[in-house]
């Protein structure tokens, strides 16, 4: 493993894992919500009458089924900015196994993992906590491993090299989501009425950070949050949970629990394709939610353009009617605004509307 990071004083880090482990009756203040930001937990938490999108990606490779799955992410997109798939190409081996190299990350003592501890937004391999440890006014009760994952060659070797398994499980999820990203782009951009080769070049070059999150059993998750309400940067999320914690917002603003289904992956909007589609899709604000009884673990893989290349509105979505509504931003500038403020206070996205109100 990489040397820590020297700004950062092990002192000052004390993990959700460490906290669970030493079996502590209530959580820390420092993770205790205010009353208007706690979940609304039940012991059935469910979708009540709303049923969300779960989309069999098989009929994508049919020539004359294809148009009426591209009706339905087309349908998914404008109502929620999400949805499930299935039959997506990815096996339940490679998945599980990603799931197992997490699990044995996670489960290594605490000096190990503190090795690749940093608050530097722009380290390309960092163990952490909560969101940011070093300046989260509200902590959140998540541990995480973020780490570019595309190119592969170009990063793997900065990867942890413990557990030994890890480089060799997480790599072959990786490429498996980014062939699955390319093949959602292209359905995507053919469901706004793009060529489905739009941006492919950017794409195929883009970067992917794989963010690997574990969220413990917690004492008292109705006061606390694994994840605030936020939106992502990306281009498109594609989430691998081994059990369910998701919420996502509803354009009526109400929280629905995301069910889990075995098998299946989540696909979530994130800024980039709400400017690209020139606001026609919205990137879906979500949060995770916490449970006493298991430890949660989730792969967000969030792909983008290149680091520095500027998305904007597909020329072809912009017209005298429907003038752009953005402005142009890159991941880079995502990182640098993560790095000087606070996301729970103001989404990202409303920095670049024309329109702000």
């Amino acid at each position: 493993m990489e040397e820590t990071n020297k700004n950062v004083p092990g002192d000052c880090f004390t993990s959700a894992m460490a906290l669970t482990e030493s079996g502590v009756p209530n959580v820390p203040t420092r993770y205790i919500l205010p009353p208007s930001q706690r979940p609304v937990l039940s012991p059935s938490i469910g979708t009540g009458s709303i049923n969300l999108p779960v989309i069999d990606l098989s009929f994508l490779h049919d020539p004359l089924l294809r148009p009426s799955v591209i009706h339905e992410i087309e349908m998914a997109c404008k109502e929620f900015g999400f949805f499930q798939v299935t039959n997506h190409g990815i096996s339940s081996s490679v998945m599980r196994d990603a799931l197992d190299a997490a699990t044995r990350f996670f489960d290594l003592p605490a000096n190990e993992k503190m090795l690749l501890v940093s608050d530097d937004v722009h380290t390309p391999v960092r163990y952490g906590t909560s969101i940011n440890h070093a300046t989260d006014s509200v902590h959140y009760w998540r541990d995480f491993i973020k780490h570019y994952s595309h190119p592969l060659s170009k990063w793997i070797d900065l990867w942890p090299s413990n557990p030994p398994c890890y480089k060799e499980k997480v790599g072959r999820y990786s490429e498996a989501t980014h062939v699955l990203h390319k093949q959602l782009m292209e359905a995507i951009s053919e469901s706004l009425g793009l060529e489905k080769s739009y941006l492919q070049e950017e794409i195929e070059e883009g970067s992917q950070v794989m963010a690997v999150n574990c969220y413990p059993a917690c004492p008292e998750p109705e006061i606390a949050l694994g994840m605030p309400p936020h939106s992502d940067f990306s281009s498109l999320t594609i989430l691998l949970q081994s059990s369910q914690g998701l919420q996502i917002k509803d354009r009526n603003n109400n929280w629905i629990s995301v069910p889990y289904l075995e098998g299946a992956l989540i696909v979530q909007l994130g800024d980039q394709v709400e400017v690209m589609s020139n606001g026609v899709y919205k990137s879906v604000v979500h949060r995770v939610t916490v449970n006493k009884d298991v430890n949660r673990l989730s792969y967000a893989s969030l792909h983008s353009l290149p680091m520095n290349k500027k998305i904007t509105p597909a020329p072809q979505l912009v017209d005298e009617n429907k003038p752009a509504g953005y402005g142009d931003f890159s991941f880079n500038d995502f990182l640098e605004y993560i790095s000087r403020n606070d996301l729970t206070k103001q989404r990202f996205i409303d920095t670049v509307k024309k329109n702000k109100f």
